[in-house]
């Protein structure tokens, strides 16, 4: 069994030098967002989920990008519609959304 039962990291990287980058794409933004919505549903927390910010994850060209495991599932997404689709279906129901994967 693993810590948590989920661990979503978002990749969060911010480039200096122009390219495309997570950041670009308020994946911040996005990561405080799932992470506030498990925290009012009561599933953040130890042996729950746990939704961390990540560095570069080497996946710009398909960004902004997370990867949920132990499932090592990677999605892109473009808004909160998406996340809520993400933490719907997969985080509460371990169905994987397939038009997001990447």
């Amino acid at each position: 069994m693993t810590y948590y039962q989920h661990h979503v990291f978002f990749c969060c990287n911010q480039r200096d030098d122009g390219e495309a980058c997570c950041a670009q794409y308020n994946a911040r933004m996005h990561r405080d967002y799932m992470k506030k919505r498990l925290k009012k549903l009561g599933l953040h927390g130890e042996a729950q989920m746990r939704i961390n910010i990540a560095g570069c994850l080497g996946r710009c060209t398909k960004g902004p990008v997370i990867v949920v495991y132990p499932d090592e599932t990677w999605y892109t997404y473009v808004d909160r519609e998406d996340i809520d689709e993400i933490i719907d279906s997969h985080i509460l129901n371990n169905q994987p959304v397939e038009r997001l994967k990447i």
